[in-house]
């Protein structure tokens, strides 16, 4: 009896251990890898308890869904929207979509899992989503159709109210809008690309606000008032991560250029700099989850090897969209000048991310006139999340007919011993300063000097008596170059240097 009794709490234990091992994939482990797992264990009485086992099989044959899928949640509007999950090997169940009174009949396949394409209007809710299987049923509730929203990157992304932004206090009061979602996903690493992730949907409130992405919810507020349409933010941020673990291990296969230059990141004690670990948890799994677009606002622990931002930056925005299998917009902040350990480390990121503009349907905002250089995270994430917005309203939604962006650096002429300095957006071009300051020229050598600088007809013409055949020109070049040269619609220009 005392043996039985052994071995009896033995087993309970190993039942534990499945528990845990199921966790998280219970789809993916059968009752039958279940029964190997066991007796690989040299469970002595597995025999005995075989049939309890067995009996177990209808709790992993119910209908389940990824985290993504919950009450609450957006899915994005006029879409094939995809829905997928697990249940028993060849089940048969139902689905009912709430906009259209539409039933689909699904039938899983051999491993387990399904899926299905529905189509969602043009906006609107709140709506549910049932789920009718023999076994189990699932009844989502208040899903909204609108416009979903991918929000990523490092620490000002996933910067919150609660972590301290100016005015804080009356803006979780104010955050009640019942038409914006928030969905946190839950910090995971990977070695491999996941199916599932953790968090759950919530409806925006002073509650749940002051948690959730600054950024983000400032970018939603803004573009929710504009077009009337739902929003769903999914905020996937980890602080301190560098571009790399954000992006897929097939990128590092075929780039060894990028492999090589990964190795230069600086281990950190906040979070792992594995090249692809948090791509595969944190983004991999979001994949199949239609969205209208992405943010993100990372690149401050990419200056050790800052030299190679731009050309990681459009790869890993071209991996994503592959992933997703269409060119979502990608819009994302500039960092802001701050005075980093290494002279230019900075500002070399900042100029590497104006030339990621390069790559279709992108977007920047520039962030160097609402920072302070001794604050690598800066308070005001309103007019962030407002010039995400504006772009995003201009470009992709086509709701504004107005300047969104800064002055940006386009080409130089050489004129005799000066040089004329031509930008983009520079309608209205004009110094805050009372003479034109941050310009630099060099010549043949490469060595810069300080340069006279004056505006005319939107142009900025540059010259130094150091430099008698100016070749090239850099303006705001350094790490704590706060912005002095704005357009007409008070926008600050980009720190560059020429080609």
């Amino acid at each position: 009896m005392e043996s039985l009794l052994f071995h009896y709490r033995k087993f309970t234990e190993y039942l534990k251990i499945l528990k845990k091992a199921f966790t998280g994939v219970p789809h993916e482990i059968t009752i039958f890898k279940a029964i190997y797992i066991l007796t690989q264990m040299k469970c002595k009485l597995f025999f005995l308890f075989a049939p309890l086992l067995l009996s177990m099989q209808s709790v992993f044959a119910k209908i389940e869904l990824p985290s993504i899928f919950s009450s609450n949640m957006v899915l994005q509007r006029t879409s094939d929207v995809k829905l997928w999950g697990w249940a028993a090997p060849n089940e048969v169940f139902n689905i009912v979509t709430g906009w259209d009174n539409k039933t689909i009949e699904i039938k899983t396949g051999n491993d387990a899992k399904w899926s299905v394409f529905v189509k969602t209007p043009k906006a609107g809710g709140p709506f549910t989503v049932e789920f009718l299987g023999k076994d189990n049923q699932i009844s989502l509730e208040n899903i909204l159709i609108g416009e979903v929203w991918l929000c990523s990157g490092q620490s000002n992304m996933e910067w919150s109210a609660n972590s301290g932004i100016d005015n804080a206090k009356a803006e979780i009061a104010s955050a009640d809008y019942p038409n914006i979602r928030l969905f946190t996903v839950q910090k995971r690493t990977a070695k491999h690309p996941q199916e599932d992730l953790v968090g759950v949907w919530d409806v925006c409130t002073p509650k749940s606000m002051p948690h959730f992405s600054a950024v983000a919810y400032f970018f939603a507020k803004r573009v929710q008032e504009e077009t009337s349409v739902p929003i769903g933010l999914i905020d996937s941020s980890w602080g301190a991560s560098c571009a790399e673990v954000w992006t897929p291990a097939e990128v590092f296969e075929t780039r060894t250029d990028l492999f090589e230059s990964a190795v230069k990141i600086r281990p950190n004690q906040w979070v792992t700099t594995e090249p692809s670990s948090l791509y595969n948890a944190m983004i991999a799994p979001l994949s199949n989850f239609k969205i209208a677009g992405s943010l993100w606002y990372q690149g401050e622990s990419n200056t050790a090897n800052a030299e190679k931002y731009a050309d990681l930056f459009t790869t890993m925005i071209s991996s994503w969209r592959a992933a997703w299998a269409y060119d979502f917009p990608f819009y994302y902040v500039q960092i802001a000048p701050y005075a980093y350990g290494t002279p230019e480390e900075g500002v070399i990121v900042r100029d590497q991310q104006r030339k990621a503009l390069r790559l279709g349907n992108t977007g920047m905002a520039v962030t160097s006139d609402i920072c302070t250089i001794d604050d690598i995270h800066p308070q005001n994430k309103q007019d962030v999340g407002l010039r995400l917005a504006n772009i995003a309203l201009k470009e992709h939604y086509k709701k504004l007919n107005r300047q969104v962006n800064g002055p940006m650096f386009k080409e130089i002429k050489i004129d005799g011993n000066q040089l004329e300095v031509h930008f983009e957006h520079a309608e209205g071009l004009y110094s805050k300063t009372k003479k034109v300051t941050q310009f630099e020229i060099a010549g043949a050598d490469d060595v810069f000097y300080p340069a006279k600088a004056r505006i005319k007809n939107n142009r900025v013409l540059v010259s130094s008596k150091e430099v008698k055949a100016p070749l090239k020109v850099r303006f705001a070049w350094s790490n704590t170059d706060l912005a002095t040269l704005f357009n007409a619609a008070g926008l600050p220009a980009s720190s560059f240097i020429s080609d």
